[in-house]
């Protein structure tokens, strides 16, 4: 018999669950007060006026520097031939108007924008609401008290419902769970391509503003200082945005006033008819004239509303009011009008189509425009590589991706990070790129095959979004899905067109981040199912008794593991070829929850294995895909803080009997000595644990009776334990990791040897280790090697 407990160390925060009591203990947190304020009234749906337009004025720098550079090379990348007809600047324009309106206003704004996983945005935040819906996560280790945590919020429907029925759907097959991951990885693998192919195409067209200034300069000039720029741009990452981000918002929102005030500029002094094109009838009118170029030229006007997806990826720390105002008021508008000036230039002067953007500035601001604009391009592809780390580590989180170090650059907010060999990938890719197609119309065409094929992905899970979270009638998701598929599959097929032209480039990279991300995901499952099925029982742990056939020597052993539950082979592994075991042995798994965080307070699960004279526990560390396990986390000794005082509750129970019918209900406090003879309180959670599954207990009010006339007689046993951990603590702790190498199995299929004995080995040479991951000193690291065959 088992007994658990949640240890929860916050202050506050559970005040209102039964059954618990508080620990009045400070914890350091991650955020400085002015964050932590913002992010709670952001939780709390509450904003000052004053505070909504603060937020919406920072979100430009963040959320819409991608989006607000497109006016640079949108008309180029529509026109790459050459005007035939003014009136087809109308067309695109018109196409351009209702882009903008039915994408990025209606679709993302106002709808997906809602669809954020408390504040986070992107794919893998759409994927890890729908596995709080459905049991649909490939690696099932999660428990049931996973969904008591504050941050796991879910919705419930009606077992007869639509929804219910889309849940059994998805469960009933694992080749429908592997589905929906694929479609998941394949817009994580295009949003990466978005991180090489931005900062290409915006530094690059921003840089091509000197050569309009000087005609003769060679294009090889452009592309060299477009080249530095990004260098540049790459080798500054490590510093953060932490000490430049507050310059973003006011870069881009003086480079919205500036588009838009040329805009309006160039109507007034070209051609005010241009404002027509707000009528539809010159789309229909655009393609039965320009037929098949008209149609493929949709790949240049789908430019118009790149950055979308880098809208929704970068939602995190704005709440979606401030979004959607600052789109509304100050993006929608200025783009708007950036365009209708662009075309009523275009008018006038079709033969300046290849430099639209610079050839319409009013030449006396022509340079400072031009600084702007480089500084935008820059604030563009920084918002967009930032994106990129954040969902590679929500990858990583999920098991989809090989470990690789991932460094905490601001100590205010949690999610600005650096992952310096992404980085340098996504440096040299970026260069490549650049430096091999040397102009705008091959990498639109390439920027225009990922952006597309992102949407689409989005829009599919939206679609399960409105059936399992929001519980939407059937026919509304159906017009939904519909609609938007429309829309997207038109610009889709023109993208095709453009394969030959540079369309190839995201397909190519995506494909190799595809392989890498499920063959790495591939392996990390069949290696779980491998430890699952070769767990050791508990009857042959009880029949070793308390010394477990072997010397008990002082100290304590750590041993990691993947499993939630059960004792790991690695264990047995480890008994059977060493004559020794430390004292106290602790089996601590580490894994990541399908949410957004694990405040510290709810981090950790301890519960005991067996006997109290075997002295072993189970510590489950749970964090969620924007954690990071840092080395000044503590981590150890959060971990001891959070075994000692399981230890000490655990005495109390011992008056309890082990029957399922005991229960403690209501909240209490007890102030107890921990094991430094510091006063504290804890909140605990208790219930009854039969091997691995739990149940809550219910304890009748004589028995809490019985847990204070007992209370002398646990006291000394408490002391004695506690005394015993202390002493094996100082005696030293010894962190033991399985070095688990997997192979395929003699019968396995061709495909299978390949992607196990191959890429997956390849991979785990390469990546990081788990020692260094969880920050363990080399002097106490202890590898214990196994093979599995699977």
């Amino acid at each position: 018999m088992m007994r658990e407990i949640e240890i929860d160390e916050a202050n506050n925060n559970n005040e209102n669950k039964g059954g618990m009591w508080d620990l009045e203990q400070k914890l350091d947190q991650p955020m400085d007060e002015e964050a932590g304020r913002l992010r709670n009234m952001y939780r709390e749906k509450k904003f000052s006026t004053l505070l909504l337009l603060r937020l919406a004025y920072q979100s430009l720098g963040v959320v819409y520097g991608d989006l607000g550079t497109s006016p640079l090379y949108v008309y180029n990348n529509t026109f790459p031939h050459g005007i035939s007809d003014p009136e087809d600047v109308i067309g695109a324009l018109s196409l351009i108007i209702y882009s903008l309106t039915l994408i990025p206003l209606l679709k993302y704004v106002f709808i997906v924008c809602r669809a954020n996983d408390n504040g986070q945005g992107g794919t893998f935040a759409l994927y890890s609401l729908l596995c709080r819906h459905a049991k649909i996560k490939t690696i099932p280790n999660q428990h049931r008290t996973d969904e008591e945590l504050t941050t796991y919020s879910r919705s419930t429907f009606h077992e007869h419902s639509f929804a219910a029925k889309t849940k059994r759907w998805l469960e009933a097959y694992p080749f429908r769970k592997n589905a929906l991951l694929i479609l998941v990885v394949v817009g994580t693998c295009m949003v990466i391509g978005d991180g090489i192919l931005t900062p290409a195409i915006s530094v690059l067209s921003a840089s091509g503003g000197i050569k309009v200034d000087h005609p003769k300069m060679s294009n090889d000039v452009v592309v060299v200082v477009a080249v530095i720029i990004l260098v540049g741009l790459f080798s500054l990452q490590h510093y953060g945005t932490d000490r430049v981000g507050w310059l973003f918002a006011p870069i881009v929102l003086l480079w919205f006033l500036l588009v838009g005030g040329i805009g309006i500029f160039n109507i007034w002094k070209y051609d005010s008819s241009v404002l027509r094109a707000f009528s539809p009838v010159y789309i229909y009118r655009y393609f039965k004239r320009g037929k098949r170029d008209g149609w493929t030229s949709l790949g240049g006007i789908m430019l118009s509303i790149t950055g979308t997806e880098a809208l929704f990826a970068d939602l995190a720390h704005f709440p979606v009011s401030a979004v959607q105002l600052a789109f509304t008021v100050i993006v929608f508008p200025c783009l708007l009008l950036a365009y209708s000036g662009q075309a009523a230039y275009l008018i006038k002067n079709t033969d300046h189509v290849a430099d639209a953007f610079y050839r319409s500035i009013p030449e006396s601001i022509y340079w400072p425009v031009f600084v702007i604009a480089t500084l935008a391009a820059i604030v563009a592809s920084q918002a967009t590589i930032s994106a990129t780390f954040s969902i590679i580590k929500q990858a990583l989180a999920l098991g989809c991706f090989p470990r690789v170090k991932v460094v905490h650059t601001s100590k205010k907010f949690l999610g600005q990070i650096y992952i310096p060999d992404i980085n340098w990938i996504l440096m040299v890719l970026c260069i490549a790129v650049t430096a091999g197609f040397k102009n705008q119309s091959q990498i639109g065409n390439a920027y225009g095959t990922a952006v597309v094929i992102v949407m689409l992905v989005t829009t599919l899970l939206m679609t399960l979004i409105m059936l399992l979270v929001w519980h939407c009638h059937w026919v509304v998701v159906l017009i939904f899905t519909v609609l938007s598929l429309m829309v997207e599959c038109t610009y889709f097929s023109a993208v095709l067109f453009k394969l030959d032209q540079g369309g190839w480039v995201p397909l190519v990279i995506a494909a190799a981040f595809l392989l890498i991300m499920y063959v790495w995901h591939y392996g990390t499952v069949k290696r779980y199912e491998f430890e699952m099925h070769s767990k050791v029982s508990m009857a042959w742990i009880l029949g070793l008794g308390p010394s477990l056939g072997l010397v008990r020597v002082p100290g304590i052993g750590l041993v990691y593991t993947e499993l939630a539950s059960g004792v790991p082979h690695i264990f047995s592994h480890f008994i059977t070829n060493l004559p020794a075991i430390h004292s106290v042995v602790v089996f601590v798994c580490v894994k990541y929850l399908p949410v957004y965080t694990v405040p510290d307070d709810e981090r950790f699960l301890v519960k005991r294995i067996g006997p109290k004279s075997f002295h072993m526990f189970r510590c489950v560390a749970r964090y969620g895909y924007k954690d990071l396990h840092r080395k000044d986390d503590e981590f150890e000794k959060k971990l001891f803080d959070n075994l000692f005082t399981f230890v000490r509750l655990d005495s109390m129970m011992d008056g309890c009997s082990d029957s399922d019918e005991y229960s403690l209900s209501g909240q209490q406090t007890q102030h107890s000595r921990d094991y430094n003879g510091n006063s504290s309180t804890s909140n605990i959670e208790l219930s009854y644990s039969s091997m691995d599954s739990i149940a809550p207990i219910k304890c009748h009010p004589q028995v809490t009776s019985s847990i204070t006339s007992s209370g002398h007689e646990s006291c000394q046993t408490e002391v004695d334990e506690l005394e015993f951990l202390n002493r094996c603590r100082d005696a030293g702790v010894v962190h033991i990791l399985g070095n688990t190498v997997i192979r395929a199995r003699r019968e396995s299929k061709f495909y299978k040897k390949l992607a196990i004995d191959y890429i997956y080995a390849f991979l785990r040479k390469i990546c990081r280790e788990n020692s260094v991951i969880f920050n363990v000193p080399h002097e106490s690291l202890l590898n214990v090697g196994q093979i599995f065959y699977v």
